[in-house]
């Protein structure tokens, strides 16, 4: 489903199933940034959770209820999140708005995270519990170490920060690619995001980030942390 005006213009309609704390928090930082959000629950009372001060839609129903999703707006919906208590819940709800309302950007939160990886090779993006939480907790334990920013579904790809020893400062990214034999997609440069192209220099504090196998992770961070072998 391509943009919509109201994408373009940086206000977007969102559709949330489920009003428990994921749910309602989402909701009220949505709508915080100026975003119109309709929320569906089975239960009346957890709308409270959103507080006296929530403008946006709420619609009591079944989150895979075609006729509820209907009345929470989803035709015009620029984006759909299913993080109910249930698994199976959320990626029927998921499914149904992708497949019979043809809205492609959907989430859906899964406990279990081997189901969510499965669901995530049939197309539909999760976010697994579990995991989200292990990796939060690595982020905060390993703040300068080589934490995983990002993995595919089938577990054999990373994309993870790592250190880099002062004697790469200097050399062109496009060079130190070739070094360790695996894409840099981007560094952040004094806080801010960047892609290097061809011309890029490492410099002193840049933070960089690769993608690497699995299997060569070890390698990778070896290799960084440790002076270039001169040629």
């Amino acid at each position: 489903m391509g943009a919509t005006a109201t994408q373009e213009r940086g206000h977007v309609h969102i559709v949330i199933m489920g009003c428990g704390r994921v749910g309602s928090s989402l909701a009220i930082l949505l709508e915080k940034r100026g975003h119109d959000v309709s929320v569906i629950d089975i239960d009346d009372n957890a709308f409270r959770r959103l507080g006296p001060d929530f403008k946006g839609q709420t619609v009591k129903g079944i989150g895979f209820d075609r006729s509820v999703l209907e009345k929470a707006g989803i035709r015009e919906a620029d984006g759909f999140a299913a993080v109910s208590s249930g698994d199976n819940s959320n990626v029927l709800s998921a499914r149904v708005v992708r497949e019979e309302f043809g809205l492609d950007n959907v989430v859906a939160r899964i406990y279990d995270q081997g189901r969510a990886e499965v669901y995530e090779r049939l197309g539909i993006p999760t976010v697994a519990t579990v995991r989200w939480a292990a990796d939060q907790v690595l982020r905060s334990l390993m703040p300068e170490g080589s934490e995983p920013a990002w993995r595919d579904p089938s577990g054999q790809v990373r994309l993870i920060r790592v250190n880099t020893h002062s004697d790469w400062v200097g050399m062109k990214i496009s060079a130190i690619q070739d070094r360790i034999h695996t894409p840099i997609p981007f560094l952040l440069r004094f806080g801010q995001g960047m892609v290097p192209d061809a011309a890029t220099l490492l410099q002193d504090g840049d933070v960089v980030y690769v993608a690497v196998e699995v299997d060569r992770i070890t390698e990778i961070e070896s290799l960084l942390a440790k002076p270039p072998v001169k040629r």
